[in-house]
């Protein structure tokens, strides 16, 4: 397709100097700033695709409808067909269009062919024209077609569903694709989307719009997303009978992650029920500034998702929401939900995507799906902002990858088109090997059996900064965290955050100083008591037991007055929390381990951490805390 080069709001490059009279004067009415600038951009210049991307809450739908209701009212186009990831999308979809005035047959089946007069379009599913391309090209010959693709990276999804859209589509007047994560790594071009060679090879999605996450959270668009990440001792038991046992969140190679991480998410660990227990006492506190906030369990399987929900049940008392990918009364149960004042939904996938329930605002991200553009869908389901202040919170294992995404969420992404395998040089072929899918692929790893998983609140990540000390679940510094307002604008989000990350950081260094002065103390303590004992049993063996004068001691221990030393063990705990602030640090920027300590050793002199004394390592525990308070 032909496209100029992608536009966002403010960059100089989008409509700020072109205005487009709309025919239907309504429609402009009521949408908001980036609809209005997108919506110029649109009209700028004749053109028969364009690529829309848009972050997830920012209003997709509300923009790709005022355009199909000026082309209807214009007369530039006929009919309407509107493509949908998922059954319950469609129905959606036309809710939505009826408050245009349009009416859209969410209900059309390939068997009909022609869909009633009554009806200015269509809604089908990607799968639905996969079924049946020629019918669909049929239909969009007859009639001069507007056709909306919703997520149109599903389009890419295989080759076959892309062939079919692109022969199903092609005669179309008017294209329009709209995403929120366009962004995949394969070798499935998207239909209908223009591709710019990239200097090293492949090619890069090019769009005609963007307004990202970013950009949405400035103008309160969408919600600030607070991430908290468990972490916890995972055992279990391999193929050949060892036990293995790890930490979630430390080195571990690529199937020991992956098991690790199923471990977590087994019903029967402790590791879940924590986390179900501490997503709801956040729902609860999120709650007294939005009454009708609702949670979201995303699980990997309807096995998984049943067990989750019996352990919401057994934590609140009420049956939560199970929803189904082959429950036939899914769609229903999704809009029930979305109209009541329920606390809990659990569901597999299918709601993590292009689903509109606003009042989700709490989530447990339950799943091993490893992809950055399923996390993205997933947590869009949270972000749909209603009024000015709400928040959203994110709870998630603490996995690597699930914690880069993370602390990336406002990074925009395109699709990047790869070679495919047998055309490509062997470094390609090497990626498309360990490219990781949607859907794990259990088949090929070894059997292994979840024994134990502990859960301990690992930290919090926001605005690309990381928070928290590190602590047992349902410890008062977790409850720090749990208990933060549900409503706060992005700014009072991040200053709240820091200051209890400070106050956290001093009550442990003060602790820390108290024991360690404690032990350092009762050593020398126990070496006064033994030297006056057998200094007294001397002098009653030689000597009668001279009396004492009032207010003096029968024993003076030479060096009384002198500071004890600081012990072994008080040294190991400040190197420990010094090693724990800089993995912290490491995590927030980026720098590597020995780089951060160098900075610390010019900045506050002394030498190696193995030779520094207490003072020394506690002037390098303060800088850190002083670098964080500061966001330097």
């Amino acid at each position: 397709m032909s496209t100029p080069p992608p536009t966002t709001p403010g960059s100089g490059a989008g409509a700020g100097d072109y205005y487009h009279e709309p025919v239907r004067d309504d429609l402009l009415v009521g949408l908001r700033g980036w609809q209005k600038d997108a919506y110029h951009e649109y009209f700028k210049r004749p053109r028969r695709d364009f690529l829309l991307v848009a972050t997830p809450g920012a209003g997709k739908t509300v923009y790709a409808l005022t355009i199909a209701a000026e082309l209807l009212a214009r007369r530039e186009v006929a009919t309407l067909t509107i493509v949908t990831p998922t059954e319950h999308l469609k129905h959606q979809w036309a809710e939505a269009a009826a408050r245009f005035g349009l009416a859209i047959d969410s209900a059309y089946k390939n068997a009909q062919g022609r869909t009633g007069a009554d009806f200015a379009g269509v809604a089908v599913t990607y799968a639905q024209v996969a079924a049946h391309p020629a019918l669909h090209r049929q239909r969009t010959e007859n009639r001069r077609t507007l056709v909306i693709f919703d997520e149109i990276h599903h389009a890419g999804d295989a080759l076959s569903w892309g062939d079919a859209v692109t022969d199903a589509f092609d005669p179309a007047r008017r294209r329009l694709g709209l995403t929120g994560t366009p962004f995949r790594s394969d070798a499935n071009p998207i239909p209908f989307v223009t591709y710019v060679d990239e200097p090293g090879g492949g090619k890069r999605s090019s769009s005609d719009y963007v307004y990202g996450y970013g950009p949405a959270l400035e103008d309160s668009v969408v919600r600030p997303v607070i991430f908290l990440a468990y972490s916890g001792e995972m055992r279990w038991r391999t193929r050949a009978g060892d036990e293995i046992t790890a930490t979630l969140g430390t080195p571990m190679t690529k199937d020991q992650i992956a098991q690790a991480w199923r471990t977590a998410l087994d019903p029967a660990g402790e590791w879940v029920s924590r986390v179900l227990e501490a997503a709801d006492k956040r729902l609860t506190e999120v709650r007294r500034g939005m009454p009708d906030a609702a949670g979201l369990v995303i699980a990997g399987d309807h096995e998984d998702a049943r067990a989750y929900a019996a352990l919401l049940r057994g934590k609140t008392g009420k049956r939560p929401v199970v929803v189904l990918s082959d429950d036939p009364a899914a769609s229903k149960k999704i809009s029930a939900f979305a109209a009541s004042e329920d606390r809990w939904m659990v569901a597999v996938r299918m709601v993590s995507e292009g689903v509109d329930i606003p009042r989700l605002a709490v989530g447990v991200y339950a799943t091993s799906v490893s992809t950055a553009l399923f996390f993205a869908q997933a947590v869009g389901r949270f972000v749909r902002v209603r009024r000015r202040g709400e928040t959203a919170s994110v709870f998630l294992p603490s996995v690597p990858v699930l914690l880069s995404y993370a602390a990336e969420l406002e990074a925009e992404r395109d699709h990047i088109l790869r070679y495919r395998v047998g055309e490509a040089p062997e470094e390609e072929e090497l990626e498309q090997a360990q490219r990781q899918h949607d859907t794990p692929d259990t088949f090929d790893e070894p059997a292994f059996q979840p024994l134990n998983a502990s859960a301990h609140f690992d930290r919090v990540l926001y605005d690309g900064g990381e928070f928290g000390t590190a602590t047992t679940a349902g410890s008062p510094e977790e409850e720090d965290f749990l208990g933060l307002p549900g409503l706060l604008d992005p700014d009072q989000v991040k200053t709240l955050l820091r200051q209890r990350q400070n106050a956290q950081l001093t009550t442990r260094s003060r602790t820390a100083r108290s024991s360690a002065a404690a032990e350092s103390a009762a050593p020398a303590t126990s070496a006064a008591q033994s030297a006056a004992a057998q200094s007294a049993a001397a002098q009653s063996a030689v000597s009668p037991i001279s009396p004492v004068a009032p207010g003096t001691s029968a024993v003076s221990a030479p060096g009384a007055s002198a500071v004890p030393p600081v012990s072994r063990q008080a040294l190991a705990a400040l190197r420990k929390e010094l090693n724990g602030l800089v993995g912290a640090w490491r995590h927030r920027t980026g720098q590597p381990h020995g780089v951060i300590h160098a900075e610390l050793r010019r900045t506050c002199g002394g030498p190696q951490l193995p030779q520094a004394t207490a003072d020394q390592i506690q002037a390098r525990i303060d800088m850190l805390r002083r670098w964080a308070v500061s966001s330097r």
